[in-house]
């Protein structure tokens, strides 16, 4: 990674920008900075000023479709009324299983006029880690789009859902105008809704800035994913802090977003961005590199929504007269790599780049307020980086037991205070909770949240991102769970032993999973077998995308399997004694490799 440094030159060089949105900083600041809990502040209430101030504006662009905050907020009510008169009432939650389209915004909207929480299930999960991921939440009803209804189908008799008519579905066309035709045991929620009257609902008592809005799913150590609840303060945050502060966002902009409303990234920062200006969010139903520079000109997008690895796939593509035939200026998002951040920059014509760092269910956030290359800024919650373990999320205590900070410079363990003003929400599972919580860190009684990310000052409060921790990776944009890995293949019936764990791909982002097994005693390692079993139980992301099979897996002294030996030794031939395979791009299993392919994959002449 590039070694970066900030100094108080750099941050002056930045100033001018800094001044010309100062009324919109000012603006930010008041909203990021409340802490009124019971404020009748909500997604709902941003909605409705928006209609208010900005009625004949768009709020919601996607494909041929224009949405204007007037219509959007009367659709939205709608949906409120219907799920209130299905005795829906504050502090129940509805799970989303939607791709993205203007349905699911609506839906969301009016769930959260009412203080009706939305789990937002990921539609790349299914089998029993979507089971575990409706379970987790108990919902009453869930809203079931068609082009997710088969993968639904089948979990549908191990889900529990607590309402008399629980399956709602949302037709995949349109549903202002056609309803489309509910399959048996679905109640068609666009005909239902269409029935009801577009005012705003009056509440008794209405949900306020510190109620629970959405639940967002995340991997974690526990293997399954975990749902970490979302308030409305969250919205708020992004708001200001990112609309406002950092994107002056205004009703001329359009914000165009490809990354899938089950994250934080899109839902929250994205949308709440977007809210911020009266802007427009123009939404697309998964990233596409070829379609993107052509949206982005046809919808007249100013700012986009990125994570990392979007970024890498739009600087793959081949060199265009056109690269710089559009009316983008700024993005947000995260993990913006160093050593493509200035090439994407320059190539495209960015001037901004709103890069920060945040998590779901974590109490810290950053932000490049200042928008300086190569970090992801700087943040006002108390934070520190400290001592840790190689290849965990663990933190080094001393003799003491208390914890030391690094040297500036020097990657270090991000944990961020824990306090009435910066509180942590956790998670649904207090079990899950308590271990992300690191107590008398630096004194007897402080609490800490653990990251579980490294990064690293690199000068005037600005941190820059090293890797993530532990027994989480990213590829592919996603958060994947070694233990979810591990426990999935456990139950095929094929290996004995599993360890699953991030390796590092030449000119990718993220890390790209890979597990070395020990085949069980007495089989034949059928490789394409494995490779169906893990795509019938797992996102496509989180499949492993190398394979190490050998005899036997080293461990320490204590039965602990030597993680960090086997990360280092990656893919590489260099056990002779191990069969490695890889799940190449275009291909539909395991190919085993030889040391040409590895070449090939060390040279980059593959694109994973």
């Amino acid at each position: 990674m590039t070694q970066d440094t900030i100094s108080a030159r750099d941050i002056v060089r930045h100033l001018p920008g800094v001044f010309r949105r100062f009324p919109a900083i000012a603006r930010g600041f008041y909203y990021y900075s409340l802490k009124n809990e019971r404020k009748q502040l909500t997604l709902g209430t941003l909605i409705e000023r928006n209609a208010d101030r900005y009625g004949n504006r768009p709020a919601v662009l996607y494909e041929d479709r224009r949405l204007t905050y007037s219509e959007f907020n009367g659709w939205a009510n709608r949906i409120a009324h219907y799920l209130r008169g299905q005795g829906l009432k504050k502090g129940d939650t509805i799970a989303i299983f939607l791709e993205n389209r203007p349905e699911l915004l609506a839906t969301v909207t009016g769930a959260a006029k009412i203080g009706v929480v939305c789990a937002m299930l990921n539609t790349s999960q299914k089998g029993r880690v979507l089971e575990h991921s409706i379970n987790l939440v108990s919902p009453a009803m869930i809203v079931v789009g068609k082009e997710v209804l088969d993968v639904f189908e089948g979990v549908r008799t191990e889900v529990r859902l607590s309402h008399e008519r629980p399956l709602l579905f949302m037709a995949d066309l349109n549903t202002i105008n056609a309803f489309g035709e509910a399959p048996e045991g679905y109640t068609n929620l666009a005909e239902k809704v269409s029935a009801y009257n577009s005012d705003n609902p009056t509440l008794s008592d209405p949900p306020t800035m510190g109620d629970t809005a959405v639940y967002l799913f995340t991997s974690g150590t526990t293997g399954l994913p975990k749902a970490a609840p979302g308030s409305h303060r969250k919205f708020v945050k992004a708001y200001g802090g990112f609309g406002l502060m950092s994107l002056n966002m205004t009703p001329d902009d359009v914000l165009y977003c490809t990354l899938p409303f089950y994250h934080g990234t899109a839902l929250l920062v994205c949308w709440g961005s977007a809210l911020a200006g009266g802007s427009a969010i123009a939404i697309r139903r998964r990233f596409s590199a070829s379609a993107f520079w052509d949206d982005v000109r046809r919808f007249e997008a100013t700012t986009f929504g990125y994570v990392g690895e979007l970024c890498r796939y739009l600087l793959n593509q081949p060199p265009s007269p056109q690269d710089r035939n559009h009316s983008l200026t700024k993005m947000i998002g995260n993990g913006l790599r160093p050593s493509i951040w200035k090439a994407f920059k320059e190539r495209f014509g960015i001037e901004t780049v709103a890069e920060l760092y945040a998590s779901s269910e974590g109490n810290i956030g950053f932000s490049n307020f200042f928008n300086v290359d190569n970090t992801v800024g700087f943040s006002t919650a108390p934070y520190k980086l400290v001592k840790f373990h190689d290849g965990t999320r663990n933190p080094v205590r001393n003799e003491k037991g208390r914890m030391e900070e690094v040297a500036k410079g020097e990657p270090g363990l991000l944990i961020g205070e824990i306090s009435k003003k910066w509180a942590f929400e956790g998670y649904t599972q207090k079990e899950a909770t308590e271990k992300s919580i690191l107590r008398d860190a630096f004194k007897k009684g402080d609490q800490w949240f653990n990251t579980g990310d490294a990064l690293r000052d690199i000068g005037c409060g600005h941190l820059q991102f090293v890797d993530r921790m532990g027994d989480t990776f990213r590829w592919k944009g996603e958060n994947v769970s070694t233990t979810e890995v591990e426990n999935i293949i456990d139950g095929s019936g094929m290996v004995d032993e599993a360890i699953c764990y991030g390796v590092e791909i030449p000119a990718t982002n993220g890390k790209a999973g890979m597990v070395t097994l020990v085949p069980q005693e007495g089989q034949v390692f059928d490789a394409d077998e494995l490779f169906r079993y893990l795509n019938e139980n797992l996102p496509a992301y989180a499949v492993p995308v190398f394979l190490r099979v050998t005899d036997s897996i080293e461990k320490t002294g204590t039965f602990k399997y030597k993680k960090v030996d086997l990360r280092n030794l990656g893919y590489s031939l260099a056990k002779s004694e191990d069969d490695v395979y890889a799940w190449l791009p275009k291909s539909a299993g395991y190919t085993r490799l030889d040391g040409d392919l590895v070449k090939q994959i060390d040279e980059g002449q593959f694109n994973f």
